[in-house]
């Protein structure tokens, strides 16, 4: 940053005398003032022309196109057309300008790649159209290399091909292939969810292809046998599927044998960070928009998802545990999942743990998750309902009253309080070390 402002600094001194002296260690040397970008100042590494005749550095210039600005920086007239088209003369003198001053330390600019147009991503999905009808496993996956290879070498690409609608293509093409014969089309497939994780998100066109039965099926199959990268690419493609809320598509998932298997493995088995959190989004649709979410709450459970759903809350980052609470809090809406929360030793400590220590988000899914426990608790001796208190949860709800939070958590929090209360002078009578250095809230 520094010697970005410094040559900056410099460049406005030396604009009248239209040239800029760069410093290499002890010496300066003169840029050429026809080498500069008019709008950074710095040597172009790809220079275009508008049709206005002034040439730019690429980056520069689409970056201010980007912004919504129609006309030349310079000139101040309108542009006839957005084309930039490439000004390799410029290009060569400074490629050779930089080779003359090598010994200065200077760098050869590398020949850019031209980026990829509309016309001919256009022309690319067209092929990937008419393969895949053709059933032509071969010639589709070549043309989905090609495109992802695009995607992967510019951040312009990449905006180029999402714009063209190729994750519709690419979901269409998954779907007619998923319909075909799968072992045989296996390496297509893969290779179009591995190009389908880049275009991410996807429109709903392309939602409604990969939530076809045969679609989904194929992706459980990823799952279930694919390698790291095979399995990690189907769950992203899963929560993209059903990120909306469609419940259809929840329920049709649910139905495919061995998913909810595959999706709890994935969690008890992580391959990064972004798989697991793909894995607690889908069971939280899976278990939240669902008209069959009792039956899939208790298949998930008999899985022993609370067990780790509380083994992930013990420590980890933010996203995380949003997610994970927000699971759980689901899962104890229903009596088999508050049953195994109430028989593991971490529910209490670790879900009044978080509150007021993550974000708002983990705050209200503790407070339900509190909330849910505690009403429905049966047991005489107060269950849960003590074990609350004897953590701290009473302390912390009242401090939560006092900073403010929503409505609807704000009145959990406040029939929370009176619950407990109700057993204050039963935890008096505990006698335990665990407890010993614990603030006493009365």
């Amino acid at each position: 940053m520094m010697i970005s402002s410094w040559r900056r600094r410099r460049a406005a001194r030396s604009a009248i005398k239209g040239q800029q002296r760069v410093k290499i260690g002890d010496m300066e040397l003169t840029l050429p003032v026809h080498f500069q970008c008019p709008i950074s100042l710095d040597l172009m590494k790809d220079p275009v022309t508008l049709s206005t005749g002034i040439t730019y550095d690429r980056e520069s210039i689409e970056t201010w196109i980007e912004a919504g600005n129609l006309s030349c920086p310079i000139t101040n007239q309108a542009l006839t057309s957005p084309e930039l088209v490439p000004n390799h003369t410029i290009r060569k003198m400074i490629q050779d300008w930089c080779v003359d001053n090598k010994s200065y330390g200077i760098e050869r600019i590398p020949t850019p790649r031209i980026p990829v147009s509309s016309a001919e991503v256009s022309e690319i999905l067209s092929k990937i159209t008419t393969a895949s009808q053709r059933d032509d496993h071969v010639r589709c996956r070549e043309l989905v290399e090609k495109i992802k290879a695009l995607g992967k070498e510019k951040e312009r690409n990449k905006r180029c091909i999402v714009a063209n609608k190729t994750g519709s293509v690419l979901s269409a093409a998954f779907d007619t292939f998923s319909r075909a014969s799968f072992d045989r089309n296996v390496p297509v497939l893969e290779e179009i969810l591995s190009a389908l994780t880049l275009l991410f998100p996807l429109d709903a066109e392309a939602k409604s292809y990969l939530g076809s039965a045969a679609s989904l099926h194929c992706m459980v199959w990823f799952l279930k046998g694919g390698d790291l990268s095979g399995r990690r690419n189907a769950v992203l493609a899963l929560k993209e599927v059903i990120s909306s809320d469609d419940h259809r598509r929840t329920d049709a998932l649910a139905e495919v044998e061995g998913a909810l298997e595959a999706i709890v493995k994935l969690i008890k088995e992580p391959i990064c960070p972004a798989t697991t959190k793909a894995s607690l989004m889908v069971i939280y649709r899976m278990v939240n928009s669902s008209y069959a979410k009792e039956n899939i709450i208790e298949r998930f459970v008999d899985m022993g998802l609370v067990s780790l759903l509380l083994e992930i809350l013990v420590g980890t980052e933010r996203s995380m545990c949003e997610k994970a609470l927000g699971v759980l809090d689901d899962v104890c809406g229903s009596d088999k999942g508050r049953e195994k929360a109430y028989n593991h030793a971490l529910t209490m400590p670790v879900v009044v743990k978080k509150l007021l220590r993550v974000s708002d988000f983990a705050t209200e899914f503790s407070v339900s998750i509190l909330w849910k426990l505690c009403k429905n608790e049966k047991r005489e001796e107060g269950g849960v309902v003590v074990e609350a208190l004897g953590v701290g949860a009473f302390q912390k709800l009242l401090l939560l009253l006092q900073v403010g939070c929503a409505e609807r958590t704000k009145e959990k929090a406040t029939k929370l309080l009176k619950l407990l209360n109700l057993h204050r002078n039963r935890l008096e009578c505990i006698d335990s070390t665990d407890f010993k250095d614990l603030k006493r809230p009365f």
